[in-house]
């Protein structure tokens, strides 16, 4: 029997009789009908997950006994991080979700000229919670034990020069392709993707000032749900974990 996997925002260790929060008691009780005595893997994002019991289950409570910890990763050796520029509805959910399953890293949402999407500071706060849910659930669902951080709503500009490694940001007419890119000596890839409208000039001349190397994706222009998500799989394939 397939052995059902849950993320718990709480402190987890080896012997310790756990009353899940209100959300997994009510995703392992109702959703997956848990009974007692089934066996469960709980994980909070820190690292390894962990083999547990119910032990109770009722409308009040779940209670999970945890039995063991397991060490296991399944980490890329490369580092990605993923700044891009917000798009619409559910495209934008769509990219934190499979880029979470393809292994980046750390996520940036940005604001950039030709955003579609305008969001104002008391939606903001909203909007990061939303995708650091999709973030988490993706990571449940991948078997990942590290649940990767959408960080703030911040502006292209306020963002370009954090990044390190190899930085790159796409480009349908740029010269590069990813093939003729040297490997990162680090290990640390940063990909930029453009919302709807892409960049503007003047923001691709910000990223060449920071450092970002223009790079194109074949010879069509891609969708940026597409883009993102084709460069995130180019780069693992490349020097990550998908060209096992």
């Amino acid at each position: 029997m397939r052995i059902s996997r849950v993320y718990v925002n709480q402190v987890l260790a080896v012997h310790d009789t756990l009353q899940l929060d209100d959300e997994s008691a009510h995703y392992l009780r109702t959703v997956l009908r848990i009974k007692k005595d089934h066996l469960v893997t709980l994980f909070n994002g820190q690292g390894g997950e962990y083999a547990g019991k119910v032990v109770e289950v009722s409308r009040k409570q779940v209670l999970v006994t945890l039995l063991a910890f397991d060490a296991r990763s399944v980490e890329s050796s490369l580092a990605i991080t993923l700044g891009i520029g917000i798009s619409r509805g559910e495209r934008m959910d769509f990219v934190i979700q499979k880029s979470v399953e393809l292994g980046v890293k750390h996520l940036s949402p940005l604001m950039t000229q030709h955003c579609v999407v305008q969001l104002k500071d008391d939606k903001k706060t909203k909007k990061t919670q939303h995708w650091q849910k999709i973030s988490q659930n993706a990571a449940e669902q991948s078997g990942r034990t590290v649940n990767p951080p959408v960080a703030e709503i911040e502006t292209l500009e306020s963002w370009i020069q954090q990044p390190s490694g190899l930085k790159l940001f796409l480009d349908p007419l740029a010269q590069n392709s990813f093939a003729q890119l040297n490997p990162p000596n680090d290990n640390q890839v940063t990909l930029l993707i453009g919302p709807e409208g892409g960049f503007s000039e003047q923001e691709q001349e910000i990223a060449k000032e920071a450092g970002f190397i223009p790079v194109r994706l074949g010879q069509r222009v891609l969708r940026t749900e597409t883009a993102a998500l084709s460069a995130v799989t180019a780069v693992q394939l490349l020097w990550g974990d998908l060209n096992v």
